[in-house]
This record gives C-alpha cells, structure tokens and sequence, in this order.
C-alpha cells in the first residue's frame, strides 16, 4: 500500500510559524477511528485533518478532523490545511464539497498572488439564548475578568457556524493580552453554559488597521488550552456582529477581518464575509492563506 503523505501547515497566515499549525494525512483511506487519533496524539496539533475519499455523490470527499484527545465534528484552520495540502498535491482549483461532522461544505481553493487561497461556506448560523446574569459572572470568574471589562453591547452567546463557540466580547485589547483563564473552571463550566470553546473579543481597534476585530480562543475540555487562529469562531462572531447591529452590511454582505493572537504570540486572521437578508445573518464564508511547514511520509 501506498505510505501516508503526512503535513503540517500554518492556517490563516503567510507567514510559516505563525497562524494555527494543522496536521493533515491527505491520503487516509484505509485508518481506522482509533489509528486517526493515535496519529493525531502523535502529531499534538490542536486539530489534525484526515482526508477520505467521498461515500456517496452528495459531496467530493470526507474529512474527519480530530484533536489529540476527541473527534470534532469540522475545523476551520484544519479545513484550510487540508485543502491548501491537496493543492500543493495538483488538486484541482475550484469548488469541492466536503462532508464533514456538521454537514457539507463547499470549499473554494484558488490562486492568490501564486499561492492558494481557501474559501469555506460554513453552515448557516445558529443562536443560543444569552447567558443569564449569574452565569456571566461565573463566566468571568473563569477567565478572570472583572464585570467592568465587558462591552456592554455584546451579551455573552453561543453561536455556531458548525462546531460554534461561546462569545465573550471586552472593551479593551490590552485587557484580552493580559488574560490567563482558569482552565480547569472552564473545563467545568463548560457543559453548564453549552460550550466546550470561549472566544475572547474586542472591537478595540486602531485607526488604519485592516481588522474590525482581535480575538483569543481557548477550547482545554477538547485538549486545546489556546488555538491561536479559529476560523469556527471567527465566522459565528461575523453572524453574531450583524445579529448584534455592530456590523453593517453592504449589498447584502458584511464584510470584516478578525485577527488574533494567542498567548504564545502566534498570530493570524481570518477574512470573514456574512450574507444578510433582512437585517438577518444567514450565511457565512471565510477566508484563509497557509504556509507548508513540514512534510513526510511513512509506511501504513
């Protein structure tokens, strides 16, 4: 049989050692559940893709993505991984469709200032109801934050564009640097607020800068402590800005940059578009680039 082809790639980035690191094994048929995560506990990226061929016609190919210790139902960066490593193989450009734990997805991969760039319709979104008061202030209590550092305009909500997230927006982005969670409390609190990921945010921005917002993730109940550049949660906070008035639209399609930077001081964005029907987020599609890091094959 043919050896696995086995990558690491920096998503959401064209820098290589920044943006998220992915694992990818582009030619995965024949693994089995166990093998994958065995793979991707070696491996120790926070999501490692595998790529299957497609079970039926409703889609081109399968993806599964896990991280060192669960299967998670789809990834942004691994999804950008993925299909920046089958380009790099000769993979047509174009529109494929993945099936992946949420559902399909049409990804789009095409050429960018001779590289590639990959485009993902994430599913459509959806809204838990805002958190209720005692649980903000526990909330807070676990990320250690005090009540004063939230931004009033932004109630704290699960949102999903797939695999969603808890959004968490504060006024001040020195206030989002300084941050040190208490993980083990978020373990906890996780399944009392419907979430196993929190995405820190702020609007705080400088004048001329090319993002609307910065942004820090930390998922530890799926293994990830901090994820440095999420594209599962800066597509849901696109929806959750329109749904909130604090991102307009034009034509029908609001449009913003998110960047973010982890504790570690990787750093990377994600180009987010949102389309609107009245007044409405009803789609969502982000963008990513991606360096090759590292690249190897060995026997199945």
């Amino acid at each position: 049989m043919d050896n696995l082809r086995i990558y690491r790639i920096d998503a959401f980035t064209t820098e290589r050692g920044h943006g998220n690191a992915a694992g990818v094994v582009s030619n995965a048929h024949g693994l089995d559940e166990a093998q994958m995560q065995a793979i991707a506990a070696e491996l120790g990226h926070s999501e490692t893709a595998f790529v299957l061929p497609a079970r039926d016609a409703s889609h081109d190919v399968h993806i599964r993505f896990f991280t060192p210790i669960t299967e998670v139902p789809v990834c942004g960066h691994a999804t950008v991984a993925a299909h920046y490593a089958l380009a790099l193989e000769g993979g047509a450009m174009g529109v494929r469709r993945q099936l992946t734990g949420a559902g399909v997805q049409v990804v789009e991969t095409r050429y960018v200032e001779d590289d590639f760039a990959i485009r993902i319709r994430q599913s459509p979104p959806t809204f838990a109801k805002p958190l209720a008061p005692d649980m903000v202030l526990e909330l807070l209590a676990a990320l250690c934050l005090e009540p004063s550092d939230l931004d009033l305009r932004c109630p704290p909500q699960f949102v999903s564009t797939g695999h969603g997230k808890l959004m968490v927006a504060i006024r001040r982005r020195e206030r989002l640097r300084a941050m040190e969670p208490d993980l083990a409390h978020l373990v906890e609190l996780g399944s009392r607020v419907g979430t196993n990921g929190y995405f820190v945010f702020t609007l705080d921005t400088h004048e001329g800068e090319d993002a609307l917002s910065h942004g820090r993730m930390f998922a530890p109940a799926i293994g990830v402590d901090e994820d440095p550049v999420t594209g599962n949660a800066n597509g849901p906070l696109g929806a959750y800005l329109v749904r909130h008035g604090l991102l307009e639209a034009v034509d029908g399609v609001a449009r913003f940059r998110g960047r973010q930077q982890a504790g570690n001081g990787r750093r990377g964005y994600v180009d987010v578009s949102v389309q609107v029907e009245g007044g409405e987020p009803v789609a969502v599609t982000i963008e990513g680039r991606a360096v090759l890091a590292d690249h190897s094959e060995r026997p199945r």
